[in-house]
């Protein structure tokens, strides 16, 4: 029976294995865990599964670490260590050995991996035969003793079925004609994920188990296990998997995987921590308005108080990278401009830039381009003209609205008219080009279109008086008489 909730603390966890960095099934199960764990006043443990050690790394451990922080999602305990609890794990073999719920094995993994052979040239599903469970504890022992090595399996029963509530599948019940007899101990003394998973949870006090629905198959396996220790069960809820647009598993053909490698490309983290928070779980009601469609925008206190293991949906969900580049152009436009910044200026610190602006006339221009933003990306690329005199101009752009040479002159000689001017604002700005048009006979919007370019190195930019007020009087006069040097470049 599950255990009473009522009476214990919410406790749950997050549990990667370091063989690879955090990636976004991984993440999202850490939210939804967060989440829930926040929502309910719980407790929320991180435990590093890293008892493969030929593939667990330190360098991995960082990676899920950094990205756990990325995202916002902290811990309350933790992290621990598998690898530094092993012998919770021999204590707990030993618990199931006394009582008779598991054996020592001692087949070879040649012996195995030919009867393996054996039963699929068959057609039969490969599956241990179980002929090491009639061995007497005794003789076990003795052979031991003795130097032989042996795994430890756990003794599923011939038949009934094991069964459990799921809170998002509901009743979930496996034969245990279908179970093979599963290792626990592997011959060196390593266990395996089915004996550490439980032996950890179970010392955790874990009450809740969040994670992906590929596990499901395992749980069964653990069941038995918490059953054979007299233990309760504690309420697992399995998330359906994400999936790539082509409704196949997200993998690395469907682009970025990892965690990190979205923050590379520029996502905000509150724009991903939205976005994960809704790609399988709705808040349904309380997310309906008035009139008009569904909220899709929530801020981390709004996530919380929403949060429920009930909203968790049973289909898989779809990875949607529009959708994803849809929230974190929201959200960069909503960022106070002094959030926005040391965001900005980790980008520019990794594309080696450093701005010739002050910290003020930087966060006055900020709220100029988070309409046009679509990534942070954009602030070390595209808006480098803002912030500093060293960017590139777009040859498209140059070819576009500057091959006509008598446009570049007469935007140097409006250049020279620019540095007269009393009072550099947007109206007088913008009167003076266009006064100047007519006195050349030519069209303002040649001029204006060539002005855009020389100033911001760029076709599409905000007004362009408004861009010539931000970046100042000097500099526009500079960068309009420097147009032939700009075009030679």
């Amino acid at each position: 029976m599950p255990m009473n909730t009522a009476l214990h603390d919410t406790r749950v966890r997050f549990a990667p294995s370091p063989t690879g960095y955090l990636h976004v099934g991984g993440a999202r199960t850490a939210l939804f865990s967060w989440l829930f764990a926040r929502h309910t006043g719980g407790t929320f443990v991180l435990r590093i599964e890293d008892t493969d050690f030929e593939r667990s790394s330190e360098e991995m451990v960082n990676g899920i670490l950094d990205g756990l922080r990325w995202l916002g999602i902290d811990w309350d305990e933790g992290p621990f260590y598998q690898s530094q609890r092993l012998p919770l794990y021999t204590a707990t073999v030993h618990k199931l050995l006394e009582s008779g719920h598991a054996y020592h094995c001692f087949c070879t993994r040649e012996e195995l991996e030919l009867r393996r052979a054996t039963a699929a040239e068959a057609g039969k599903t490969p599956r241990y035969d179980g002929r090491c469970r009639t061995i007497e504890a005794a003789e076990a022992t003795q052979r031991i003793s003795q130097g032989e090595t042996a795994a430890v399996r756990f003794m599923v029963p011939r038949d009934g079925v094991t069964a459990f509530d799921d809170a998002v599948f509901g009743r979930m019940e496996f034969a245990n004609a279908e179970l093979e007899d599963f290792v626990l101990l592997r011959s060196d003394g390593i266990p395996t994920y089915h004996l550490s998973v439980v032996a950890d949870d179970l010392d955790m006090r874990m009450t809740h188990i969040i994670r992906g629905a590929d596990h499901l198959s395992n749980t069964p396996k653990q069941v038995l296990q918490y059953q054979a220790l007299g233990a309760p069960l504690p309420i697992f809820a399995h998330v359906p998997l994400i999936l790539g647009p082509d409704k196949t598993r997200l993998s690395k053909r469907h682009g970025a995987t990892s965690v990190m490698s979205y923050k590379d490309m520029g996502i905000v983290p509150e724009a991903f921590r939205n976005f994960l928070a809704l790609l399988g779980w709705s808040p349904g009601e309380l997310a309906k308005q008035a009139d008009g469609p569904d909220r899709e925008l929530f801020s981390t206190d709004e996530l919380v108080r929403m949060f429920s293991l009930d909203g968790i949906a049973h289909s898989n969900a779809v990875f949607n990278n529009d959708k994803l580049a849809w929230y974190n152009t929201e959200y960069i436009r909503a960022y106070d401009p002094a959030r926005l910044l040391p965001l900005i200026e980790e980008e520019w610190r990794q594309a080696n830039y450093k701005p010739t602006r002050s910290r003020d006339e930087i966060l006055a221009t900020i709220p100029l381009l988070q309409q046009r933003a679509r990534s942070l990306k954009d602030f070390s690329s595209t808006f480098l003209a803002y912030f500093g005199d060293k960017f590139e101009v777009d040859p498209a752009a140059l070819q576009k609205f500057l091959s006509n040479p008598a446009v570049v002159d007469h935007l140097a000689e409006l250049g020279q008219r620019y540095a007269s001017l009393e009072v550099f604002d947007e109206p007088r700005t913008e009167q003076l080009l266009r006064d100047f048009a007519a006195e050349k006979g030519v069209k303002a919007g040649a001029l204006i279109n060539g002005a855009r370019v020389l100033l911001t190195g760029q076709s599409v930019a905000p007004s362009l008086f408004t861009v010539m007020v931000c970046l100042g009087q000097q500099r526009v006069v500079h960068r309009l008489q420097a147009g032939k040097q700009a075009i030679a470049l």
